[in-house]
């Protein structure tokens, strides 16, 4: 990375900190394109001041000793050279650059964490993942999560198994989706799991329980359209005409309201896209109850107080992948698991008056 500064007249108060020109001076930093960057001009009233306090009070998003831990790591430039010291009395004009590496994740550590297992043996195991459990650690999720608890489970034979971070991961849910999900134990197994999951759709069946809004005209049918970020909003993925992956859902009907308000669906999954359900099933017009993302709420009034109370306390979208069948690898067998449904969702549908036994 190059910074490269040029002198200007001091901003006249300490809340104005314009970025200035970049002359020739270069340093070699090593943090990527996706590192942060501060810039602060030092005011007459930091004259004669220590160093990491006067960038402690210009930065105060960043605390004293982070500053003085990236200083001392070469990470400050001074009118355009590195500075070390933090014993250094500011001088008015002076002209700061530092840059913040981003963060890195550190590996994953063993967490005796509870499974519920669904089928072991010595090349894999289908779990049936909780809701509100993220599959695999990340910024803001280090601990606690699916990762975690396997390598307690299954030992030191899981780690690095299609990476460092993800070991043994063949697919996913979303942090929020509970269900049937399968893991790898070994290499072999994960190579071909992968191969099986993108490539053989014809020997894999994932089913999804989905509770929606409303009724879909048709009892049951594909849904069809590719998926990709949404141009509107990124943090979202939307059908798109142009560009996206294509994405396959058949859906059935299992159950329905006599005042149509919610219906209870059946998804299988015959590609497997970013949030393919929840995306697909909005598009047609009947979005996830309690999706936080995709859904809508403006139904809700048209309830009952009980049905009011149980919807206020679902703080997630009504999902859950409640079958994951497939050809295990090694010996040829099909093993077909079947997750149950966790007691919260078992109330929704019950408190919407959608029949459960058939699920």
């Amino acid at each position: 990375m190059h910074f490269i500064v040029k002198r200007l007249k001091p901003p006249c108060n300490r809340h104005h900190r314009p970025k200035w020109p970049r002359t020739t001076a270069d340093v070699n930093m090593d943090s990527g394109p996706n590192a942060e960057h501060l810039e602060y001009i030092a005011l007459p009233s930091d004259e004669g001041a220590r160093l990491d306090k006067v960038l402690a009070t210009a930065w105060p998003e960043q605390s004293r000793s982070r500053i003085k831990s990236l200083i001392e790591d070469g990470h400050l430039m001074l009118n355009g050279s590195p500075v070390a010291k933090m014993s250094y009395k500011v001088k008015s004009g002076d002209q700061f650059a530092l840059e913040i590496p981003p963060a890195v994740a550190a590996d994953p550590v063993a967490e005796k964490i509870a499974l519920d297992i669904l089928y072991e043996d010595d090349d894999l195991l289908v779990i049936n993942k909780p809701a509100g459990m993220v599959v695999h650690p990340a910024a803001g999720n280090e601990s606690g999560t699916l990762v975690n608890a396997l390598l307690a489970h299954c030992g030191d034979s899981l780690s690095g198994i299609g990476g460092v971070k993800r070991p043994g991961i063949v697919h996913r849910l979303d942090k929020d989706t509970s269900g049937a999900m399968v893991v790898a134990k070994n290499d072999a197994t994960h190579r071909a799991l992968s191969t099986l999951f993108s490539e053989d759709k014809e020997n894999i069946e994932r089913a999804y329980i989905a509770v929606v809004w409303g009724v879909p005209r048709q009892s049951e049918g594909i849904i069809e359209g590719n998926i990709g970020r949404s141009p509107r909003n990124r943090k979202k993925m939307a059908v798109l005409r142009n560009g996206g992956k294509p994405a396959l859902t058949r859906y059935k009907v299992l159950a329905k309201r006599d005042d149509s308000l919610a219906s209870l669906v059946e998804c299988r999954l015959a590609t497997g896209r970013t949030h393919q359900i929840r995306v697909h099933m909005t598009h047609l017009g009947h979005s996830l109850i309690c999706d936080p993302v995709y859904g809508r709420s403006k139904l809700t009034q048209k309830f009952n107080s009980r049905v009011h109370e149980v919807l206020n306390s679902f703080e997630k979208q009504a999902l859950h992948a409640r079958t994951l069948g497939f050809l295990h690898p090694k010996t040829g067998d099909y093993v077909l698991t079947k997750a149950p449904l966790p007691e919260d969702l078992q109330e929704l549908i019950t408190c919407l008056d959608l029949p459960i036994g058939i699920v």
